[in-house]
């Protein structure tokens, strides 16, 4: 063997090392570009019931003002599509009508494993007591048999991927719908 062939033996060996951190680079990257891209989380309202209602529509000056009570069923889900856990704080649930808070729930802190979807039932008692004299279309949509309602939440939390990465987000919700008064149904739900 001559002293040429050790020479070349090794500057195979780092060619064949230059290839493959160049290779593991590259899938790095594109697992860092693909997989760990870290997105917010969907909050949404798969399913919403009246479960009861009761209104008073005697808007004129000799009687009192319009006013409703409703009771909802929803169904919640916080989807998670990053290949880590989120966990999550408390937040607020709105119903609004014409931007005036109806009623309130508190979403308890917890978390979504990763590339799953949370599921819970929330409970809903609405009252127009809160619109203090801002109710001027209530006894309109009362008269015309359909009630416009929206929703807003805002989920803040953190996405921990391989128990290292942390990364802040958030996820919101922005809802409109209808609530057909005649047959107590939700029609329209729009998620945004």
């Amino acid at each position: 063997m001559s002293k040429g062939d050790g020479k070349n033996s090794s500057k195979k060996c780092l060619a064949y090392v230059a290839v493959f951190v160049v290779f593991q680079a590259a899938v790095i990257m594109v697992l860092a570009l693909t997989v760990m891209k870290i997105k917010s989380p969907k909050i949404r309202f798969n399913a919403i019931a009246v479960e009861s209602f009761s209104s008073s529509n005697n808007g004129n000056n000799a009687g009192p003002t319009p006013s409703i009570n409703m009771k909802l069923l929803t169904q919640l889900t916080i989807k998670n599509t990053n290949f880590g856990q989120f966990k999550y704080d408390n937040a607020t649930l709105a119903i609004l009508y014409n931007g005036v808070p109806l009623g309130e729930v508190v979403i308890p802190r917890g978390r979504v494993k990763a590339r799953k979807t949370l599921k819970f039932n929330v409970a809903f008692d609405l009252t127009s007591d809160r619109l203090n004299g801002n109710n001027n279309n209530l006894g309109n949509d009362i008269n015309s048999g359909v009630l416009r309602l929206s929703s807003q939440a805002r989920v803040n939390g953190k996405v921990h991927l391989i128990k290292i990465i942390k990364k802040n987000k958030s996820g919101n919700m922005n809802c409109d719908w209808n609530v057909n008064l005649a047959t107590r149904m939700v029609e329209n739900l729009n998620c945004k």
